[in-house]
């Protein structure tokens, strides 16, 4: 038969872990998570790798319910992407809109003078920093990035177009690098988003692109682009066979290619000003669940993504060297806003 002793000392340790059980679930339930539809906000036309991305993005939390709300994708390109971030930067406190970002995070604010900064919102996660290759049309005789800029050289200044998203942002930047690394001259021709630029190239309307993989890997597989060198400093890693032929890693860098200039850009996370740190790691760790399926490690691959992921003041110290570098590029080219 049992002490009154132990029985009382038994009482008391369940007692004890009642009140813990009960904490541990009341701190449960405190953790916050929207409570109405998140907006996903693309600074972006549709097409393009952004727009590619936080589609993928929405698909993968709805299919592996990781959050119990909705989240709607909208589209605001205006002003190089300035209204989606000006959007997110007024929804002070906001917890329930978010918004994907490129490099025009820190070149249109330069580009534009619109009162906008990254520190004006709340940075949640790197997703991953995407590639960039110089792309002709496979109809075309070039067959490596120094036979392209030889025939550049052969025309004659501004006789060759080069398509690319937006102006005075990446696709620009990287065009005044490449001129200025090779003596060339090109007619830069803007469009809204990576897939008009894709297609304006198969139809012949420009000469050739620097598009992210992801926007031009279709017509690569078709067999209607070829690609010349990857701005990187190293090739890209995947070494599955995307054509008959070519893999991802079969692509030279431009510089081993005889073109120095390299260039690789931003897809990340942000949030509304004045959010809390409980909210914002709610989206660092749904963030997280999406990169561990195996929907995103395919659209890694199949995008050619430097995989990089970085959160608080890793992402923070990126931000703030990125945001430097920009600066001086976009000096560098003339394209600061007068």
């Amino acid at each position: 038969m049992r002490s009154s002793k132990s029985c009382s000392a038994f009482k008391r340790v369940a007692a004890s872990a009642i009140v813990i059980g009960s904490a541990l679930a009341s701190s449960a339930a405190l953790a916050w998570e929207p409570t109405k539809p998140v907006e996903f906000v693309i600074p972006a036309g549709t097409g393009g790798g952004a727009d590619q991305m936080a589609r993928l993005i929405q698909g993968i939390v709805v299919k592996h319910k990781l959050m119990k709300e909705s989240m709607v994708v909208v589209n605001k390109s205006g002003g190089a992407g300035a209204e989606g971030f000006l959007s997110v930067k007024e929804a002070k406190g906001d917890p329930h809109k978010i918004i994907i970002t490129l490099s025009n995070l820190f070149t249109t604010p330069l580009a534009t003078g619109v009162p906008f900064n990254w520190k004006d919102m709340t940075p949640v996660s790197m997703l991953a920093l995407d590639q960039f290759v110089l792309w002709v049309n496979a109809e075309t005789p070039y067959k490596s990035a120094k036979d392209y800029i030889a025939a550049v050289k052969a025309a004659g200044p501004s006789k060759m177009k080069m398509g690319g998203t937006g102006s005075k942002q990446e696709d620009q930047i990287i065009t005044v690098g490449l001129e200025k690394a090779t003596g060339t001259k090109f007619i830069y021709v803007p469009y809204k988003g990576g897939g008009e630029v894709a297609v304006q190239l198969v139809g012949k309307h420009i000469d050739s692109t620097v598009n992210n993989p992801i926007e031009a890997v279709a017509q690569w597989r078709a067999g209607s682009l070829r690609p010349l060198c990857v701005f990187d400093d190293q090739r890209m890693p995947y070494k599955q066979k995307v054509t008959d032929t070519m893999s991802w890693n079969d692509i030279p860098t431009c510089k081993e290619a005889g073109v120095p200039t390299d260039y690789v850009m931003l897809r990340g996370i942000f949030m509304a000003p004045g959010v809390t740190p409980d909210q914002v790691k709610f989206y660092v760790d749904l963030l997280q669940k999406v990169r561990e399926t195996p929907d995103w490690k395919e659209f890694m691959e199949k995008g050619a993504f430097n995989t990089t992921a970085l959160t608080g003041t890793d992402y923070v110290r990126w931000l703030t060297n990125a945001d430097v570098l920009h600066k001086q590029l976009m000096t560098e080219a003339g394209f600061l806003a007068k």
